[in-house]
C-alpha cells in the first residue's frame, strides 16, 4: 500500500506551536525527558510488582485474597507499560539512549516486544493516526467496528455491549497471536517493518520464553495447575482491559475523526498536527491521579503532537497547546472525565455498530 502524505509545506500551526514549546523549555532551563518524578515512580511500580509476583507465586494467600492480588498486578503492569515502557519507548524517559532502552524492553519482560511495539506505535499510529489501513492501532476487525468505512458485520450491532470482554483478552490475543503475526508475516497491517537482527531475534525469542517460564511454567509448581490458569487470566484480563480502554478513549470516540485514503496520491490535506489532533481526544486531565497511573496518556493530544517529550511536561505543554489551537480556530476535543470519555466510546462504537 502506497503511504498517506500530508500537506506539510506551510506548516504554520506547528511551526507557531513547537516554538512556544521550545521557548517554555529553555526559558525555565528543564529538559524535555522525565526527572525524579518519574524515576520514583519507576521504582514504586517495580517494587511493587515484584512484590505482588512474589507474594502470589511463592507465598500463596486465601482464595479471595489472592483474587484481590491478582486484579492489583493486573494494574500495576499496566501501570508499568503506561509510565516505564511507554516513555522508554518513545526516547523521552532519559537522555541517555540506553536508559531508555532498558525501559522499553520492560515489555518484553510483560510478555510483548518492544521492537514489534515501537513499528506498530511510534511509526504507524503516530504517522497515520485513524488512517485505514496504516493505523494498526485502529484494526480491531473483525470483531470491533471502529468507522464507517470498515466492513460491518451483523454482531457489530453488539459490539457497543461486549467490547469489555474483548478489551479484557486483547492481551493475551496480542502477546500470544498478534505478536507472532507481524514477526513471522514481517508486516504490521499493511506496512512492512524493517527486518530483525539477530540480536532482537534472540531478544524475542527469549522474552517469550522467560515470561511463560515466569508467570505459568513457575506457578503450576508452586500454586497448582487450576490455581495458575485462573490467577494467569484475572491478571491478562484486568492488564489487557485497562490497556485497551486507555488507548481506545484517545481516538475512539465521538467526534473524532477518521481518514480513509482514496485519492490517487493518498494525501491529508491538513498538516500532520493538525491531523493529530482531529483525531485525538484528551480525558481526565484535571485528575492527578488519572494522570499519574496513565503515564500522562489522558494527555494524549500533547503526546501525539511532542511524543518524544517525557509526559510528566504534559500539562504545561497543554496550556499552549489550547492557546494555539484557540489561536488558529482548531477545536480541541476533552472529556472531563473518565466516565464521560468511556459514555463517548460506547455510544461511538453503537453509532458505528449500526450505521
Amino acid at each position: 500500500m502506497q503511504k498517506v502524505s500530508f500537506n506539510n509545506k506551510n506548516s504554520v500551526f506547528f511551526n507557531a506551536l513547537k516554538e512556544k514549546v521550545d521557548t517554555y523549555f529553555k526559558s525555565n532551563n528543564i529538559k524535555e525527558t522525565g526527572n525524579y518524578k518519574l524515576y520514583l515512580k519507576t521504582i514504586f511500580l517495580s517494587l511493587s510488582a515484584i512484590t505482588l509476583y512474589t507474594i502470589l507465586v511463592f507465598f500463596t494467600p486465601s482464595l479471595w485474597i489472592s483474587i484481590l492480588l491478582c486484579c492489583l498486578m493486573g494494574v500495576n503492569l499496566a501501570g508499568i507499560g503506561f509510565n516505564v515502557m511507554h516513555d522508554g519507548a518513545h526516547g523521552s524517559f532519559s537522555t541517555k539512549t540506553w536508559v531508555n532502552e532498558l525501559m522499553g524492553y520492560s515489555l518484553n519482560a510483560m510478555g510483548g516486544s518492544v521492537y514489534l511495539w515501537k513499528y506498530k506505535h511510534n511509526v504507524n499510529h503516530h504517522s497515520f493516526t485513524n488512517i485505514e489501513g496504516m493505523d494498526d492501532d485502529i484494526d480491531i476487525k473483525p470483531w470491533i467496528r471502529v468507522h464507517t468505512d470498515q466492513k460491518k458485520y451483523w454482531y457489530h450491532r453488539f459490539q457497543h455491549v461486549y467490547w469489555a470482554i474483548l478489551y479484557g483478552v486483547t492481551y493475551l490475543l496480542w502477546i500470544f497471536v498478534q505478536d507472532f503475526k507481524k514477526y513471522f508475516t514481517g508486516k504490521i497491517g499493511d506496512l512492512p517493518f524493517r527486518k530483525m537482527d539477530v540480536k532482537e531475534h534472540v531478544i524475542f525469542w527469549v522474552g517469550k520464553l522467560l515470561y511463560i517460564a515466569a508467570f505459568i511454567v513457575l506457578p503450576l509448581f508452586t500454586v497448582g495447575i487450576l490455581e495458575t490458569i485462573i490467577g494467569y487470566l484475572i491478571i491478562a484480563f484486568v492488564t489487557g482491559f485497562i490497556i485497551a480502554i486507555v488507548f481506545q478513549l484517545a481516538h475512539i470516540v465521538e467526534d473524532a475523526s477518521f481518514e480513509t485514503p482514496t485519492s490517487t496520491n493518498h494525501k491529508v490535506e491538513s498538516e500532520w498536527a493538525v491531523h493529530q489532533i482531529q483525531t485525538t481526544a484528551n480525558f481526565a486531565t484535571k485528575s492527578k491521579i488519572v494522570s499519574w497511573f496513565t503515564g500522562g496518556l489522558n494527555f494524549q493530544v500533547e503526546h501525539h503532537l511532542f511524543p518524544r517529550i517525557s509526559h510528566i511536561h504534559y500539562p504545561k505543554i497543554s496550556e499552549l497547546v489550547r492557546e494555539t489551537c484557540a489561536q488558529f480556530g482548531i477545536p480541541y476535543l476533552e472529556f472531563p472525565t473518565v466516565l464521560s470519555a468511556v459514555r463517548s466510546h460506547v455510544v461511538h462504537l453503537k453509532y458505528v455498530g449500526r450505521a
